[in-house]
């Protein structure tokens, strides 16, 4: 555990998310989701964190250890046809991780999602906080509908609305 780590995740106040991304901005991202979704059959969840918890700290957690974690506490992979997405942004470790669910993951690979996540990464890195993520919704749901397209009966399994931690 790298106690500079440790200091920026204890010092930054939480209200740092809605400096980056204002309330106008997680409603678009929320619009965008749920837009997203009439294209297919996957639910997505975007979840966005100033600093990790205390105990997460302690066990030296890195953001796609959390992004695990939150993965299954949020239930995310309890979709009926496991096609489930969590988009988590980590502000302090200035990270994202994107993890699907195992009907999803046999159809799009991993380094798919990763290249998503690096290019919210610029976005991010050049203050274009509301313009990288509605880009990763955006390419999220554009492979989403190539390999589960919507059909008639296509519930909303997950809240669109991003949650910030």
């Amino acid at each position: 555990m790298k106690l500079s780590r440790v200091l920026r995740h204890l010092l930054l106040p939480d209200w740092w998310v809605r400096r980056v991304l204002a309330r106008a901005d997680l409603t678009a991202i929320g619009d965008a989701i749920t837009a997203c979704e009439k294209l297919h059959r996957g639910e997505l969840r975007f979840v966005v964190e100033a600093s990790m918890p205390l105990n997460a700290l302690r066990a030296d957690q890195s953001p796609r250890a959390r992004a695990v974690n939150l993965f299954s506490s949020l239930r995310v992979w309890d979709t009926e046809e496991n096609s489930g997405i969590l988009i988590y942004v980590q502000l302090v470790d200035r990270r994202v991780e994107i993890l699907a669910d195992r009907g999803i993951a046999a159809q799009v690979s991993q380094p798919e999602w990763d290249a998503i996540c690096r290019g919210m990464e610029q976005s991010f890195g050049a203050g274009l906080w509301r313009h990288g993520a509605l880009q990763a919704v955006t390419r999220a749901g554009e492979l989403l509908a190539t390999h589960f397209p919507a059909r008639d009966d296509n519930p909303n399994e997950l809240p669109d609305q991003p949650l910030v931690l």
